[in-house]
């Protein structure tokens, strides 16, 4: 399935039977005049479709009880995805994988199609599945600290990670063993000379001391 078809089949599914219009009522529709009046104009609008948002829980006001979204947060994902490649971003309800201003800015920015064909399919506004709709609830955007600086690590945090204790300590070992190293060669003529002053000819045995006695 295509990523333009994908997005039909969700707005057809949620649009329901009002979304595709009798053949006969098409027939039967007055043709409008060339310049309509004011009152003509109103008449002839596009009706907007008030249809619950499928994307966030709904609240039942009987039970009192939540029910959870139409379409999983994997389903949603997946349609945001094909309205992106697509470019029918628009044609969306807002929710958690995709904000009001996102919606907003793809409604004003047009978005290249990945083909000629789907595109002219997407600018026709005659298409009945593309008619506006006005999604009922509220969306609440969880706000992310430093999401709009860029650096959402450490923002709203009075201070840093402590880290592991070797990245703590790796500065102050770093300068100790630049400064072993500085005197390294003087360290290994020391520690030499120290054993050929305890014994001169090591393949000699040892001396003992005089006047060895058993511990026992």
């Amino acid at each position: 399935m295509s990523a333009l078809q994908a997005v039909k089949r969700f707005r057809v599914r949620e649009l329901g039977v009002t979304a595709l219009p009798s053949p006969a009522l098409v027939k039967s529709a007055p043709k409008t005049k060339l310049y309509p009046s004011s009152a003509s104009s109103s008449r002839n609008k596009v009706p907007v479709a008030s249809i619950e948002n499928p994307f966030i829980p709904k609240l039942n006001p009987k039970t009192g009880r939540w029910a959870p979204p139409k379409y999983s947060l994997r389903q949603q994902a997946l349609l945001v995805k094909k309205a992106r490649e697509s470019g029918t971003l628009a044609l969306l309800p807002p929710g958690p994988k995709i904000s009001v201003a996102e919606i907003a800015a793809a409604g004003q920015a047009i978005v290249p199609g990945p083909s000629a064909s789907e595109k002219s399919q997407v600018q026709n506004a005659a298409a009945p599945w593309t008619r506006p709709i006005e999604w009922t609830g509220e969306v609440k955007e969880k706000k992310v600290l430093g999401a709009e600086v860029g650096n959402r690590l450490y923002a709203g945090k009075k201070r840093m990670f402590k880290g592991h204790k070797w990245q703590r300590i790796a500065e102050k070992r770093e300068k100790r063993r630049a400064l072993l190293m500085r005197s390294m060669p003087k360290r290994i003529k020391e520690f030499k000379q120290y054993y050929k002053r305890r014994r001169p000819h090591p393949l000699k045995p040892p001396r003992t001391a005089k006047n060895a006695k058993l511990p026992f």
